[in-house]
Formats: C-alpha cells, sequence, structure tokens
C-alpha cells in the first residue's frame, strides 16, 4: 500500500472534495491515522469574521480530523475563481517550495495522506513570471494518483484525457473512482462508459459512490 494518494478529478464540481472525505474517513474508521492536505483553495467562505477553506473544512468535519486549517492547506483565496488569477488579485501566489514544506509537515503527522487538487489536473495554480499548474504540485509531492469521474454522458473522453495528460507528465495513476453513480437515471449508460473507461485506460475502478453515501463502500487499498 502506498503511504498516500493525490486525489484529482477529471473537472471542477465532479465530486473530489465529497469522495476526499470518504477516503479519509474510511482510512480513519478502518484504524489507519490518515491526514489531508491542500495546496490551494479559492473560494474561501467568510464565517463569523473568518475566511474558512470550506473543502478543507469539509473534509476535517467529515472525517473527524484534529488538524488546524493551517496545517491542512497553504493557501486560502477569497474569490471562487481560479488560483492563478486570485493570487494575481489577491496577493500571495503560490511557491512550490512552501507547498513541499507544509505537506511534508503534513505526511509527518499521518500515517497516510490525501493530497486533493484544486480544480482538474492543468488548472492553473499560478502565472506570472512563474508558471505553475496542478500536475507541477503533483510532481512536487510525488504521490500516486487517483482519478475522480462520473459516469455521465461524456464522461469517457473526459476521463481518458485526464488519464493520459498525467502519463504524458509521467505520473502514476493508480486508478478510477466513479462518483454520482446512478444519477443520470440510465444505468445502462453509466455502466457501459464505465467498461469503456476501464477499457481505454486500463485502470481499475476503485469504488462507486452514489449521492448522499456516507461510506466509500470498499476496503483501503
Amino acid at each position: 500500500m502506498s503511504k498516500g494518494y493525490f486525489v484529482t478529478a477529471t473537472g471542477t464540481d465532479v465530486g473530489k472534495t465529497f469522495i476526499t472525505a470518504l477516503l479519509v474517513k474510511k482510512w480513519r474508521d478502518s484504524g489507519i491515522d490518515a491526514g489531508y492536505y491542500k495546496a490551494a483553495l479559492s473560494g474561501a467562505e467568510l464565517r463569523d469574521g473568518k475566511w474558512v477553506a470550506g473543502d478543507a473544512d469539509y473534509v476535517k468535519r467529515i472525517a473527524n480530523l484534529p488538524d488546524t486549517q493551517e496545517q491542512l492547506v497553504s493557501y486560502v483565496y477569497k474569490e471562487a475563481v481560479s488560483p492563478h488569477l486570485a493570487a494575481r488579485k489577491e496577493g500571495n501566489p503560490v511557491e512550490l517550495a512552501k507547498v513541499k514544506d507544509d505537506f511534508d509537515a503534513a505526511r509527518n503527522c499521518h500515517e497516510f495522506i490525501f493530497a486533493e487538487g484544486s480544480g482538474g489536473i492543468i488548472c492553473p495554480i499560478r502565472y506570472d513570471d512563474q508558471k505553475v499548474f496542478l500536475v507541477d504540485i503533483m510532481k512536487t509531492l510525488g504521490l500516486p494518483l487517483v482519478i475522480v469521474t462520473t459516469a455521465a454522458l461524456g464522461s469517457i473522453n473526459a476521463c481518458v484525457l485526464t488519464v493520459e495528460y498525467a502519463r504524458s507528465c509521467g505520473l502514476d495513476v493508480r486508478g478510477l473512482i466513479v462518483n454520482r453513480y446512478g444519477s443520470s437515471g440510465n444505468l445502462e449508460m453509466e455502466d457501459d462508459n464505465i467498461r469503456m473507461m476501464q477499457d481505454l485506460t486500463g485502470l481499475e475502478i476503485l469504488a462507486k459512490v452514489k449521492n448522499g453515501d456516507t461510506d466509500l463502500g470498499v476496503q483501503p487499498f
């Protein structure tokens, strides 16, 4: 078993944070001290006068993590736009050295670590005198990838392109997790899409999760 996974998705709003929370929870419920880390989050929520990193806060609550927000996320931006644009407007652009240091600190606090990405695999994280994309953070952290997808119409294209781009960058893709399984109401299509994604990528379907599930439904892998 790896000592961690980097959780990314075929795009925005695929349910990456929901799946990451179930992953961390499953590992912890199974007796493995799993932790969470996210390099950059945009779209923070103002609660009681404090900016809260919503994704990290959700995982913290679902998985009952003891870590503080500062330990879970390196860069928190207010506006719900791509991190590179948020940083351009708000300042404090992402530095890979800080990401690596904060990730190492998070990993040293836990037996196993799940790192969550921002958006899809080529999401721009910084774009000024330095060009940093999510794939650069993936390479910096050095974890195998778990890719979250749906089985909805269009999922084959998005999934295969994500996998092939990751592989072209030299990244190790561990497998796929299908989120919102059955939500289209057309299981024949979804099951066929899943078979096609498996066949075209050669990857294992690690889990299939339905809307509202409170458990990953499989054992730690």
